[in-house]
């Protein structure tokens, strides 16, 4: 019952440090924070069942003893944070993916790989299935993020079919919660300390593209669900309410007084048009949908952020 988790002071990283630890799992988490904090991992600090190495899993890794899961989360994963550290991005999709697995064979663990809903690029088709090839342009700006992540799970799914390796692939979609970073290019968080900041919000292109936004823990819930299931292709896991960024904008600008203007800059070279996710997969193998509504997400959230632009000031 020991699992290392790759990425794990990050955030999505260190919330599924703290189920697994919830759940009686001895955990390792390895992070080189070229984006993950270890302040998200200062509350486990004396944990007899919690270790922390700074590492980068794009190097070779050597764990000692038992490792029962492997759980790849390590990567930058926002535009502005994959667009400044691309070699990084491209090579802990390839080679830490690589090294996450072998691992896992050398030690009997199974594998678990975070992928991500830009496998499916700009896409032509909404909702978008799990079955969908996806529209990527492999030469683009965001096809460092995007291309890594479809080779890891070409990657996974090579050592699933040629060593029998037990793995499971989670296709995240826009997700939110406490501990992302204030201003780290996603639209909630840069929203939040422009509101805070006393900013326009900016909003690029018109507005009208659409994501649909998941509270952190249910997908906390939705992965160790699939890390327990018998499947082995991807899986969508994402809140399939979808709304447009500028309604979005909205809902955030409601949460403070006075109200902060909205400001319109170009569209980013590739940005999807529209992100959906169909759970209908995960549903009927994972008995899981999203329980958290967007307001009330919202409300500890920003509580979060506003503690957190505090404490910079």
């Amino acid at each position: 019952m020991r699992a290392v988790v790759t990425g794990g002071a990050g955030f999505l990283g260190s919330h599924l440090c703290d189920r697994l630890l919830k759940e009686g799992w001895e955990v390792l988490a390895l992070d080189n924070l070229i984006t993950g904090a270890e302040k998200n991992l200062a509350h486990l600090k004396g944990n007899g069942r919690f270790e922390f190495l700074k590492l980068d899993v794009s190097e070779a890794l050597h764990i000692a003893g038992e490792v029962g899961y492997v759980l790849h989360f390590a990567s930058p994963a926002s535009p502005p944070d994959y667009l400044k550290h691309p070699i990084a991005t491209m090579k802990v999709g390839s080679l830490g993916t690589l090294n996450a697995l072998d691992l896992a064979l050398a030690k009997g663990a199974k594998f678990f790989l975070a992928s991500t809903s830009e496998c499916y690029g700009d896409p032509e088709i909404s909702p978008q299935h799990e079955e969908y090839w996806g529209h990527v342009n492999p030469v683009g700006p965001r096809s460092v993020y995007d291309e890594s992540k479809r080779f890891a799970e070409a990657l996974t799914m090579a050592y699933h079919t040629h060593h029998g390796l037990d793995t499971h692939i989670i296709r995240i979609f826009n997700t939110y919660g406490p501990r992302m970073r204030l201003n780290d290019g996603r639209a909630l968080p840069n929203f939040v300390y422009q509101a805070l900041s006393g900013k326009p919000l900016t909003i690029f292109g018109d507005g009208q593209q659409t994501r649909s936004f998941c509270y952190v823990d249910d997908l906390i819930e939705g992965i160790y669900r699939l890390m327990h299931a018998n499947e082995h292709f991807p899986v969508n896991i994402g809140n399939p309410l979808e709304m447009t960024i500028l309604e979005f904008a909205e809902r955030i600008r409601k949460h403070y007084r006075p109200a902060p203007e909205i400001v319109f800059e170009p569209l980013p070279q590739d940005d999807p048009k529209r992100r959906r996710p169909d759970i209908s997969k995960a549903k009927r193998i994972l008995g899981w949908e999203p329980k958290v509504e967007l307001e009330e997400g919202l409300k500890t959230t920003l509580a979060y952020f506003a503690q957190e632009y505090k404490s910079t000031k």
